[in-house]
């Protein structure tokens, strides 16, 4: 392209008081011309030879189209025009602030605009804005303030506050100021809808679940209208708050005014639908949906794990990948989690394999989700391996670890780490100490896990919960100290529930004390008295003390109050292949299971085994029959399902919802001896390694 430069006058004025000659309109002249960097080039030597690069009216038009314009271009051509101009304007630092923001250098943005107020250019309203964007991208909060004293040191000479005031909510809510944000929204006389946008942006991304349902319901009280940006944000608030009511409302506004067609609301609405547990309604939205990214996918698997239903939430993970659908962050951390939950250990290994042939970036949260997946699979050695390779780790990462340690029966190593934790200065939360006092609990350390809940409030300033009481009575309980726990049960700060007179019952049927477990169960009875299982803790533990009267007439008592016989039913998973297998107690549906089963109770019998038939002594239940129910226990059936479709030699895992019982646990170490194979059994409170014989708890569960 060639360009008539004749358009421009030869030389500058001799006076000042002489205008030069431009075209018309210079500024269109030139954005008009520069359609490439070659182009800026022309124009660029054209105002050089013609000594128009000092004028405003020529230099400004030229820079913006360097700085913001062409794509072909760079901030630091832009910056080298910048600096030859001899009396920059504000308009020619406004065009350079927003190109250095543009081109993720806001420092430098920072930097420029220090020089403008060192070489005294007033700033305008577009300054303010485009300094407060970069200040907004670097989280500068300390300049953010500086430079909103500067805004009311200057607001009445602007005409345009309201565009100012909209950056300030900006710039304080992407600093995590939403108080200073809220105030500065609440003081506007007009809110654009930028301003509201980036109040909800700034509660959303820090997790104001509650205040952005109020200010949603505050734009709606003043009739002002929402868009579809606005309606994503109150949707996930209503996914978290589990609010299903206005998200139905919402859902139904959204219908009514023609915004259905946007994906992203769509994806949006089935997350919220997901996590408030209307999964039926959120697949039917998900399914109708014509293209489906990896955010959509990722709401369905997150809404699957956080309902519990996690072989559900691995199928639609497996349907992703059939779909060509590349995976991301989101989507690695929730089928981590429902790997650990199940012990799909080998899906879970795939997940990591290919975070690690993608090369993705090992964050925070996904090194802490991939911690935590093999620990709850019982692999501990790899998840210590992943935990010290670890870029960066949060409370979080520590106290996946030290929970992992504490349910693999490694309590002293999970107690080194949490002094470690200190020692490197993070700060331990409630949930570690969950994690420290688990870990002196199955490890028996009494007098350490005593010490640690002393220790709470008087050295972190965490006052104990019902959680940790409720550790410690299980730890004393445990260790044989019933009295100690009952004492600890009567002088605990904090009402005790249902759940640590229930710890401390079942303790009295493990020791044989009928007294304490008649003074339990009044407790528990007056929290629940419709739960079957507390009398029938009782009547075992009249039983386990010879009481056998007493314990049929709990049973003859229940049946006159009305209170039935009500047991979780016992359900086991086993990954073979990379497919979850679910067994329940005397599940028919595996025939083949049954004969195997009867089989490996046979060969271990021979090997030492003898059924544990006294669990079921209180009721009139023959021999035969006992010894044939604890045989169909459900981790038995997979334990057996293992053994019969896995090689020689290699490692069966078996996860279980209830506490693993007496029998099942002296079945798995002859098991572990007689076929010569490692069992790993995770029941609802810790790891059983079995091997040759013995196992990792030290029959202390």
């Amino acid at each position: 392209m060639v360009f008539d430069i004749s358009i421009f006058p030869s030389h500058f004025p001799t006076t000042k008081t002489a205008i030069p000659k431009f075209p018309a309109n210079p500024k269109t002249f030139i954005l008009e011309k520069c359609k490439t960097t070659k182009d800026l080039n022309q124009v660029h030597a054209s105002l050089i030879k013609t000594r128009l690069l000092h004028h405003p009216a020529a230099a400004e038009p030229l820079l913006e189209a360097a700085a913001l314009l062409l794509p072909d271009s760079t901030i630091d051509y832009a910056f080298s025009i910048f600096r030859k101009l001899e009396h920059p304007d504000a308009s020619a630092y406004n065009i350079m602030i927003r190109g250095f923001t543009k081109e993720q250098s806001p420092q430098k943005s920072i930097l420029l605009f220090r020089q403008m107020i060192e070489q005294l250019v007033r700033p305008d309203p577009f300054t303010y804005s485009g300094i407060l964007k970069a200040i907004s991208k670097l989280g500068a909060l300390k300049e953010g303030e500086q430079i909103h004293a500067h805004v009311l040191k200057s607001m009445e000479k602007f005409d345009r506050s309201e565009f100012v005031e909209n950056s300030l909510v900006y710039m304080y809510a992407s600093c995590g100021q939403l108080q200073s944000a809220r105030k500065v929204f609440d003081e506007m006389s007009e809110r654009s809808p930028v301003a509201w946008s980036s109040m909800f942006s700034g509660y959303v991304r820090c997790g104001y679940w509650l205040e952005v349902v109020g200010l949603f319901r505050k734009m709606r009280g003043m009739g002002i209208y929402f868009n579809e940006t606005t309606l994503i944000s109150v949707f996930k608030a209503c996914g978290r708050l589990g609010d299903l009511e206005l998200g139905e409302w919402i859902h139904e506004h959204a219908v009514a005014n023609g915004l259905m067609k946007n994906d992203n609301l769509i994806t949006s609405l089935v997350d919220m639908y997901a996590k408030c547990g209307r999964l039926e309604t959120a697949r039917r939205l998900f399914d109708s949906m014509p293209s489906k990214d990896v955010i959509a996918w990722s709401a369905m698997i997150s809404g699957y794990s956080h309902s519990d239903q996690r072989r559900e939430a691995l199928a639609i993970f497996h349907e992703m990948q059939r779909a060509n659908v590349k995976p991301n962050e989101v989507t690695m951390i929730s089928v981590l989690s429902c790997c650990g939950v199940l012990g799909a250990l080998e899906t879970g290994k795939w997940v990591h394999s290919y975070i690690k042939r993608k090369k993705l970036k090992l964050t925070v949260n996904l090194s802490t989700a991939l911690v935590d997946f093999y620990a709850k699979c019982g692999c501990v050695d790899i998840a210590l391996e992943l935990f010290h390779a670890a870029p960066s780790k949060s409370v979080w990462t520590w106290t996946a670890l030290i929970q992992g340690l504490a349910s693999n029966g490694r309590g002293e190593t999970a107690l080194e780490y949490f002094n470690l934790m200190v020692e490197e200065n993070v700060e331990p939360n409630e949930v570690t100490f969950i994690g420290v006092l688990s870990a002196c609990n199955h490890a028996g350390l009494v007098a350490q896990g005593c010490t640690y809940l002393a220790r709470m409030s008087r050295d972190f300033g965490i006052e104990p919960k019902v959680e940790h009481f409720g550790c410690v009575v299980d730890m004393l309980g445990r260790a044989g100290l019933i009295e100690d726990a009952y004492s600890l049960i009567t002088k605990m700060p904090l009402k005790p529930n249902a759940v640590i007179w229930r710890t401390l019952l079942a303790s009295c049927r493990l020791h044989k004390k009928p007294e304490i477990a008649e003074e339990a169960l009044k407790q528990v009875a007056r929290l629940e008295p419709t739960h079957s299982g507390d009398y029938i803790l009782l009547a075992d533990a009249y039983a386990s003390a010879g009481r056998l009267g007493d314990a049929a007439k709990v049973r003859d008592e229940m049946k006159k109050m009305g209170v039935e016989k009500k047991k979780s039913p016992g359900c086991s998973y086993i990954e073979v292949g990379g497919v979850v297998h679910e067994f329940l107690a005397e599940d028919k549906g595996h025939p083949e299971v049954y004969e195997a089963v009867h089989e490996v109770m046979e060969r271990i019998k021979r090997g030492g085994y003898e059924p544990d038939t006294m669990r079921g002594r209180a009721e009139a239940v023959g021999e035969g029959d006992k010894e044939a129910s604890v045989a169909h226990h459900s981790e038995k059936l997979a334990m057996a399902f293992g053994i019969i479709r896995t090689g020689e030699g290699t490692t069966v895992r078996v996860y279980k919802n209830l506490r693993m019982c007496s029998d099942c646990h002296n079945a798995a170490k002859v098991i572990s001896s007689v076929y010569r194979r490692e069992i790993v059994v995770r029941d609802r409170s810790r790891f059983h390694h079995f091997k040759d014989g013995s196992c990792s708890c030290h029959d202390f569960w």
